[in-house]
């Protein structure tokens, strides 16, 4: 059926007839990168080695690799390989330019929107996945913002026609706000004016804001009671109560809860605070779910209980300012070590679209001030990878991994090195951006 549509739209002359026959011929082609030095993240660094790309996967890597005849070859002599990095919090596909709302498509009416799917709204034409991959990011994940809990958070690559092509897993898990304390002189932006909360009358809206969310988890539990109980059918000689019995109505908000409830599916905790990190937690073990912490530049005040509970952490963004006026200049920068010494797991994210593209340098930035290297790299492969359940797939260089590979020219935490091949589901992706067609155009220019 799909080379059906391809060759309508060859004869219609609706894209190049060459390009199509093109992407015809790669189809199941075999790649090998040659004479390379591997990083594969989870083993030892290989000298001058191989892999072979076969079927979209990696299969073969190591110094003494047999080429198949036909296979295409990349000679790498002097280039570092590694796997795709993958960026732990983005709104890339969900946003294009943050001043124009018909590209901004983030969040939603209300405070509890669990039921929505950022996937199914994954622009796959978005300028800015070009522009975030060439700088070796070939996997992010996307989530929505609005609201308190905002939605369903997807991984996906950073190549594909469509969303169900880019995507990897989904949901990852439900992306929320964690309610915060904000007190002292603000704008109401509902009035126009100037006034001033206290902390009494901003602590008990959180703990009202939480006492909503505990009520649509106690009634998602119950949902899901009664939907098993409804499964479950009648005894046989029961007739009568099933002629008496109501179906079940399919409640969109409940029915994604109910993986929360169970503990098959995080909550994504927005959080930065000490103080809202820790009341996070609380609230996951008196609820009994399961939470992934997005934000945490304050998480090392609580690294202890961090590390005892078992929660990860998605860390960043590391390029930003502190988050209080007394706090010391590199406090975000030296989160990562912290948070490493404590034996905390954690990850790197941009929380950006346009700016995701520099996800290698927050880890950089991190390195900088004492964060060991080879975490870095991990924390930008691997470590990801794990906290959302799809280390068999990713962040590593491994036989039977997806064959998501990023050859660069140098060092990729320095700003001066360039990605030279890049792959993605083992298919070459062109380094074409917007950025390089307006270098070419005005380099060129009469």
């Amino acid at each position: 059926m799909r080379e059906r549509a391809l060759v309508f739209i060859i004869a219609f002359g609706l894209v190049p007839a060459l390009s199509l026959v093109s992407a015809w011929a790669q189809r199941g082609e075999t790649y090998a990168i040659t004479n390379a030095r591997i990083v594969p993240i989870t083993s030892p660094v290989i000298e001058r080695g191989t892999i072979l790309i076969r079927a979209g996967k990696i299969a073969a890597v190591g110094r003494n690799v047999s080429i198949p005849a036909g296979a295409r070859v990349i000679n790498a002599q002097g280039m570092w390989v590694y796997p795709g990095f993958i960026d732990s919090g983005t709104t890339i596909g969900l946003t294009e330019i943050g001043q124009v709302a018909a590209t901004v498509d983030v969040n939603e009416i209300g405070d509890f929107n669990p039921q929505l799917k950022a996937i199914v709204a994954v622009n796959p034409s978005s300028e800015l996945i070009p522009v975030t991959r060439v700088n070796g990011i070939t996997t992010v994940l996307t989530t929505p913002r609005g609201g308190i809990l905002s939605g369903q958070a997807a991984l996906i690559n950073l190549d594909g026609w469509t969303w169900e092509e880019m995507l990897v897993k989904a949901p990852v898990g439900i992306y929320f706000n964690f309610p915060t304390i904000v007190s002292g002189r603000f704008f109401d932006v509902e009035t126009f004016q100037q006034r001033e909360r206290s902390f009494e009358e901003a602590r008990r809206q959180r703990q009202e804001r939480l006492q909503r969310v505990r009520r649509l988890l106690d009634d998602a539990r119950a949902y899901a009671q009664a939907k098993r109980a409804a499964e479950a059918g009648v005894p046989e000689g029961n007739a009568a109560n099933l002629r008496d019995r109501q179906p079940l109505l399919v409640n969109p908000v409940l029915e994604a809860l109910v993986p929360v409830v169970e503990g098959t599916l995080p909550l994504i905790v927005a959080a930065n605070d000490a103080r809202d990190i820790k009341a996070a937690v609380e609230f996951a073990e008196e609820q009994k779910v399961k939470i992934i912490l997005s934000g945490g530049l304050e998480a090392p005040k609580v690294a202890p209980l961090l590390k005892e509970k078992n929660i990860p952490v998605l860390l960043g963004p590391v390029l930003s300012l502190p988050r209080h006026e007394d706090d010391p200049y590199d406090s975000p920068f030296t989160v990562a070590k912290q948070l490493y010494e404590a034996g905390v797991k954690f990850a790197f994210l941009t929380n950006d679209a346009s700016n995701a593209r520099n996800l290698p340098y927050h880890a950089a930035m991190a390195v900088a001030f004492g964060l060991p290297r080879e975490e870095a790299l991990r924390a930008l492969t691997i470590s990801p990878a794990e906290i959302f359940g799809v280390a068999d797939q990713l962040g590593s260089i491994e036989v039977g991994k997806v064959a998501n590979l990023v050859v660069w020219d140098g060092d990729p935490l320095e700003v001066r090195s360039h990605v030279r091949h890049l792959f993605i589901n083992g298919r070459p992706v062109p380094l074409e951006t917007k950025h390089t067609q307006l270098y070419e155009r005005y380099r060129n220019r009469p």
